[in-house]
């Protein structure tokens, strides 16, 4: 078949003011370049929306530039290499990148990760093999220097990496996991996932977790920030440690939120408050894959997907996502 010569992609119309709208994206075509040599091309087949990436729509300095208006977005994306200029990414291999939110990308063989499809579908390379699943790891184990006998809280913890997070601890050791999460099915959903407690926070965040830990906790997974974050100051006992993996509670807000009431805990609780990047502990992957990978193999670790269909309905999955809308990973196939 002939090799297509364009494309159709997601840019960023103009920045949201809050959360985002449909009117801050745009579909339309561009031209594919012809290869050059170490490229290759990928007719993407499935790609992820991330809660990071409402961070990216800001004209803000972080640690990843912003994604530019009139520019298309990117983010994970697996699929088909149908050219390559590369040896190392025969035509047919499934790939691994960095440039979703299109149906074809030219990307650099340096950035193009071959994966194998027969271990796993290529959307858990998106999710429980991929940077979620990493970042879950590394959060528990490296950021909040988990050891066995810890009680582990998460919040969000029915999304990707929260609901890693939980079933992590579990396999290492935990003595009690609590998860939060935003409606009667997803706290029923954690306990089926081997959460000892679930609760829903709309219900009150401080009153449910004194209820579900009331024996305190000594690691808190941070997916929310807010009120999540006060509660768990005032639960986490001597020498506790948060992990301060996300806000998402606060992406969309227009005004600074307020810190936690009562941070001055931190003092006389000796407590660790570490924010990071999974970035950092790139350095674990191998270590990560080879203690999951076993887990996933023999079924002790379960994941979930929530799925649109077509590049036109990637906006509404990303404010789908930001809103909790998602069990597990949310993705979208192209």
């Amino acid at each position: 078949m002939p090799l297509p010569t364009s494309t159709r992609q997601i840019v960023l119309a103009q920045r949201p003011d809050g959360w985002p709208t449909d009117a801050d994206f745009r579909l339309e075509s561009a031209d594919l370049p012809d290869l050059g040599p170490g490229e290759v091309l990928v007719r993407n087949t499935v790609m992820s929306v991330d809660p990071y990436m409402r961070g990216r729509m800001n004209d803000v300095k972080s640690y990843i530039p912003p994604f530019q208006i009139d520019a298309p977005l990117d983010g994970g994306a697996v699929g088909e290499v149908i050219a390559s200029t590369s040896a190392e990414h025969p035509l047919g291999s499934h790939v691994l990148h960095g440039l979703g939110w299109r149906e074809h990308a030219v990307v650099p063989a340096r950035g193009a990760t071959v994966i194998d499809t027969t271990l796993a579908p290529e959307s858990a390379y998106l999710g429980v093999l991929g940077m979620p699943g990493l970042t879950a790891y590394a959060g528990l184990v490296a950021a909040a220097e988990f050891q066995p006998g810890d009680a582990v809280f998460v919040s969000g913890a029915a999304g990707a990496v929260g609901s890693l997070v939980g079933q992590i601890a579990r396999l290492k050791g935990a003595s009690r996991v609590v998860g939060s999460a935003g409606s009667p099915a997803k706290v029923h959903h954690l306990r089926d996932l081997g959460f000892d407690a679930a609760f829903d926070y709309h219900d009150g965040v401080a009153a449910e977790l004194k209820a579900a830990a009331p024996d305190g906790i000594d690691v808190y997974f941070d997916n929310v920030g807010g009120d999540h974050l006060e509660a768990a100051l005032s639960r986490l006992n001597l020498n506790g440690r948060v992990a301060m993996c996300g806000a998402i509670a606060q992406y969309n807000e227009t005004e600074p939120s307020a810190a936690p009431r009562n941070l001055a805990l931190v003092i006389g609780k000796n407590l660790t408050l570490r924010g990071f990047i999974v970035a950092k502990y790139a350095s674990l992957r191998p270590q990560f894959l080879a203690e999951v990978g076993p887990w996933l193999a023999a079924g002790e670790i379960r994941y979930d997907e929530t799925f649109r269909d077509g590049l036109d309905s990637a906006p509404q999955a990303f404010i789908d996502l930001l809103g909790g809308a998602n069990t597990g990973k949310m993705l979208v196939r192209l």
